[in-house]
């Protein structure tokens, strides 16, 4: 070979006026969730649309002009851009909104900030769950119509790109984005020139640009620190999605949170409700908190005027997951913002503070610069009240106010394209409109079973296509032979699909127990050796490269798939990413999910299967604790949390192996004359029609809506308003009462009756002593129940009332009960702070018992 020197020219395409607007929807990721868009530009040149990694602007830039003038003259490539075009233009002028939306005015900004957003591969900014759920928020968000803007990082190397290799040991490849391909502008200043923030990163100052990537109605703001005028460190500083050291994390949530408020500023964006979702963009509360504390409010006051319109969401099980920083990094980084602020550094280390911890905790930041928190899924919800109980040390942990929304996916992203148009028919057209009517989806059955059959068949051939290329390409790569890789893909045969496939992909944690279907090889083997029911197992995921566990999961699987009994039935497909994604939930038949409970905060890749007439076979946990309903799936019931670990996986993977053997397999395999299992496709059909319209984003994001954007809108104006009279009134409130409650106390004045008939009533008298507190700050209350467990005056407490003093200046509060129960009853009384400017009655964490 010459050894000569490459010099480089990129030459760009003219696109021809007819096919003008191919720029404009290059440039929107509304092609994201609209196949049709997609196709515009793969039939352009779908080798091209494959090497570009499916981004269009990467294709306008490099497809021959000759293509583009071909196009330009086929009339039927015209006809599909001209049902594009109006596709889009009719979403993009609908200025209706839908659902609780309809409550929102212009004015009613959302802002959203997450550390990664995965909208489509063309986009390469996320690295699994999080990223993916955000995308879908977003997508819900712009097709509710919602006023609403979204902010993260710009990443030069996304999450890597996963080889493995001969021993199936994950190797990790990180790419450069050129962000000329990617879908994202520049956002502009008065002058015409890139719009710039500047923050401050322990002393020195660093510039963030700003770029705009449109979604649908929705715009996405990405930080970019990757400038010229910055030093080489701070230019690497978004380089990596979740790269570098703890210094790495802490400038990347810096510049998330601070340089994030600061932008949405800078572009005259007021956002009336603040919503960070996970803890890494909570540095944003000490930047809400600094321009009020340089606009004349103190401390307090700040910190109620940010925390009344912010919602914090939480993804993560265990306390362990959530991010924090030792507190010489604080100082180190910090103590500009320290003096700016007008406090001391004990004052900020107090916001992220936790119980037996010496280090600032991002989630406690989250928690005490929010009024509204939830979890992802009604376990997550009780699990994330239970972790979190720490900020209401006093308040039973079920009346905290974390709260939950179950996670729900974007269905025109993953919903196969092959059921649009059976929906159409047997649905009604509009059907897209009426996402989560269940009176629509009641109308499944109506799908005669071997048309809903041969959908279903057509969807696990295309997933066998692109597992036949992805593993041929990884075992040619690695030297195996033909005659062995044919051995391995005998079952995935795209033409004799009668083999069950299951399906299991996602991020290989620990706590996920990638391995747990081969606890005991022996009874596996009995499962998939029978010629006449062919069982092939799927997986495909990555592991963080510092995962070693993790890692190890993945080589273990790889192993056992090479051994001569599981040859052919265990696949290990490398490289997962969104298009792997898709065929998966849409063509495997099962769903396999076995996490350890309760540490799945939701998981949202069985509900994507689920849409998609894919039966869950999955531990109760997470979102399948509330989906599941006999006939949807197969669910696996959790062992006790206190059971050894040992014992536990020996447990559960005896009742997958159970499930599998006496129902999923003969299920599948009952097949009718015409060569399908009429109770299958019933069963899938009840999948479709229960699971399809709850776990939509479409209802997820209106109901964050009408449970905390509404509410954060009204709490942050009530805070707010008069220069914030509200916030500063309920500062000082909560002042006065953490100085007086340590000396609050309740005394029984006189026992009620220990016995009466139905009907009659009961006295309970309580004398209060409020040290200074006015009656109208506190409330006292009586809990009735059985004394059996069962609480039934928490969601409809008995107030007692004041009715007069004692000769020691105590108040009086009396309750005249007659009880609706029979029975031996138990009677508990408690005092609590109260203020009509609260955004939860238990905000306070502060309550005694009598």
């Amino acid at each position: 070979m010459v050894n000569a020197s490459v010099l480089h020219v990129e030459v760009n395409p003219e696109l021809p006026a007819t096919l003008g607007r191919l720029r404009e929807l290059a440039g929107n990721l509304w092609y994201s969730w609209d196949r049709p868009t997609r196709s515009l530009f793969s039939r352009l040149h779908p080798a091209l649309w494959n090497a570009v990694g499916h981004s269009p602007r990467a294709m306008l830039k490099r497809v021959d002009e000759s293509r583009l003038t071909a196009a330009a003259e086929d009339s039927m490539y015209l006809n599909s851009l001209y049902r594009v075009l109006s596709a889009y233009d009719l979403y993009h002028q609908d200025e209706r909104r839908h659902g609780a939306a309809s409550q929102l005015g212009s004015e009613d900004v959302i802002a959203y900030f997450c550390a990664e957003f995965g909208f489509h591969a063309s986009l390469p900014i996320y690295s699994g769950g999080l990223g993916i759920l955000a995308g879908d928020h977003c997508k819900a968000a712009s097709d509710a119509n919602l006023p609403f803007v979204a902010i993260g990082l710009l990443y030069r190397q996304g999450y890597f790109s996963q080889q493995l290799d001969k021993d199936g040991i994950q190797h990790a490849n990180y790419n450069n984005s050129d962000f000329e391909d990617l879908p994202v502008d520049p956002v502009l200043d008065a002058t015409g020139a890139p719009l710039v923030v500047s923050i401050l990163i322990a002393d020195r100052p660093v510039r963030v640009k700003i770029w705009l990537a449109r979604a649908g109605r929705i715009r996405l703001f990405l930080l970019d620190t990757d400038l010229p005028e910055n030093s080489d460190h701070d230019r690497a500083i978004a380089h990596r999605l979740y790269g570098g050291d703890r210094s790495t994390r802490i400038e990347q949530e810096m510049v998330l949170g601070i340089a994030g408020a600061r932008a949405l500023a800078a572009m005259g964006i007021k956002p009336a409700v603040w919503h960070i979702n996970e803890g890494h963009a909570a540095f944003l509360v000490l930047e809400r908190m600094r321009a009020l504390i340089k606009a004349g409010l103190d401390f307090e006051t700040s910190l109620e005027a940010v925390a009344g319109n912010t919602v914090f969401t939480t993804h993560t099980p265990v306390p362990a997951g959530h991010d924090h920083f030792d507190l010489t990094m604080m100082a180190h980084y910090f103590t500009p913002y320290m003096a700016e602020m007008g406090v001391d550094m004990h004052r900020l280390v107090d916001l992220g503070a936790t119980v037996g911890q010496h280090d600032f905790n991002m989630t406690a930041l989250a928690v005490r610069g929010s009024r509204f928190q939830n979890g992802v899924s009604r376990i997550h919800g009780d699990v994330s009240a239970e972790i979190l109980q720490q900020f209401w040390p006093e308040v039973p942990e079920k009346e905290n106010p974390v709260s939950y929304v179950t996670n729900g996916v974007h269905v025109p992203t993953f919903l196969a394209p092959q059921w649009y148009e059976v929906f159409d028919r047997y649905l009604g057209f509009g059907w897209q409109q009426r996402i989560y009517d269940k009176d629509t989806w009641a109308k499944i059955d109506e799908i005669p079973d071997h048309f809903f059959w041969s959908i279903r068949q057509d969807l696990k051939v295309q997933l066998m296509h692109l597992v036949r290329h992805r593993v041929t390409a990884q075992c040619r790569r690695n030297q195996v032979s033909d005659s062995h890789i044919e051995r391995m893909l005998r079952l995935a045969d795209p033409t004799n699909p009668r083999a069950l496939v299951i399906g299991f992909a996602r991020r290989f944690a620990t706590y996920k127990r990638g391995t747990l279907l081969f606890s005991d090889l022996k009874r596996l083997h009995e499962l998939v050796s029978n010629p006449e029911r062919p069982v092939l197992f799927i997986f495909s995921g990555k592991a963080h490269p510092a995962d070693l566990p993790g890692q190890e999961f993945i080589r273990e699987i790889y192993r056992i798939s090479q051994l001569p009994e599981f040859l052919g039935h265990v696949l290990l497909v490398e490289g997962y990413d969104l298009r792997l994604a898709r065929r998966l939930v849409s063509g495997s038949d099962v769903w396999l999910n076995n996490p350890i409970y309760p540490l799945e905060a939701s998981g949202t890749s069985g509900m994507k299967a689920a849409m998609n007439g894919v039966l869950n076979l999955s531990v109760l946990d997470g979102w399948w604790g509330e989906g599941y309903e006999p006939g949807n799936g197969w669910a696996v019931v959790p062992s006790p949390e206190s059971m050894d670990p040992d014992k536990r996986d020996r447990e559960e993977s005896e009742t997958l192996y159970e499930l599998i053997q006496d129902q999923v397999v003969p299920t599948f395999f009952r097949a009718n004359s015409q060569g399908y299992s009429p109770d299958w496709v019933k069963m899938a059909k009840h999948s479709i029609r229960t699971l399809l319209p709850t776990y939509s984003s479409a209802r997820m994001v209106d109901e964050y809506v009408s449970k905390f954007y509404l509410a954060g809108i009204k709490q942050g104006r009530k805070l707010g308003d008069d220069q914030f009279r509200g916030a500063k009134l309920l500062a000082g409130w909560k002042t006065k009462v953490r100085q007086a409650w340590g000396s609050v106390g309740l005394r029984l004045v006189s026992a009620p009756q220990r016995r009466i008939g139905f009907g009659d009533s009961v006295t309970v008298s309580i004398a209060a002593g409020l040290n200074g507190l006015q009656p109208e700050d506190v409330k006292v209350e009586l809990i009735l129940s059985r004394g059996l467990g069962e609480t039934v005056g928490v969601s409809n407490p008995y107030v007692l009332s004041p009715k007069g003093t004692t000769e020691g200046g105590e108040l009086i509060y009396e309750l005249n009960l007659a009880p609706e129960l029979c029975g031996k009853l138990e009677m508990r009384v408690r005092i609590y702070p109260h203020h009509e400017l609260l955004s939860h009655p238990m905000e306070t964490g502060l309550m005694k018992w009598l």
